[in-house]
């Protein structure tokens, strides 16, 4: 079995740039969030929860998922250090099995670009979201300069939009919302938001 690089990186993970990146996405997923008190959210491939655990204010519930048990060690000494009531965290890998789950809205905050198999990991998310349910999407736009073996180069707008229809949601608003420099693969890069409605 392959290495889980993230287990490695668990520790050390929450470096400044990253919290100056996280709190960028959170401004922005905090717009999405609104009149969504009486929701659960599900932040898949959620890391040590740096984005998801400043939502909690905004949701019922806060379900931070990972494949990588160590991120989640994290996060889960996060949750207890600060008092939250509403997250726990699920150790899980939706691209080998899907537990049985429900949730209002789905999160991914750059997690895409890390999935090989974009079209299945969005057929498996539809399925967990409930009906009007919501998935949303933070990553990076395609960026050609940015290239790993294991790393989709960004996403284009449209491309994404038509998996997303493919997998079954209804809309999807997609739009690029920031500008940093040096942020994905030590390349400048722009970040995009997606919005789908199951």
């Amino acid at each position: 079995m392959e290495k889980n690089v993230f287990e490695q990186m668990a520790k050390r993970y929450d470096t400044d740039d990253r919290k100056e990146s996280a709190k960028v996405i959170i401004e922005e997923v905090r717009k999405e969030l609104q009149n969504s008190k009486s929701k659960s959210l599900l932040d898949y491939g959620s890391g040590t929860g740096l984005v998801s655990l400043e939502l909690t204010d905004l949701v019922d519930s806060v379900l931070l998922v990972d494949a990588a048990k160590q991120m989640l060690d994290v996060a889960d000494a996060k949750i207890t250090q600060s008092g939250i009531t509403n997250a726990k965290v699920l150790y899980s890998d939706f691209t080998k099995e899907t537990p049985e789950l429900q949730a209002d809205i789905i999160f991914m905050s750059l997690v895409l670009l890390h999935i090989p198999d974009t079209e299945k990991i969005l057929n498996e998310l539809y399925k967990l979201l409930n009906v009007g349910g919501k998935l949303i999407i933070v990553d990076f736009d395609k960026n050609d300069k940015a290239s790993h073996p294991k790393v989709h180069s960004g996403f284009i707008h449209d491309d994404l939009k038509n998996k997303l229809t493919e997998a079954g949601f209804k809309s999807t608003e997609i739009k690029t919302f920031y500008h940093g420099k040096q942020i994905f693969m030590k390349q400048d890069a722009s970040m995009f938001i997606s919005s789908s409605i199951k």
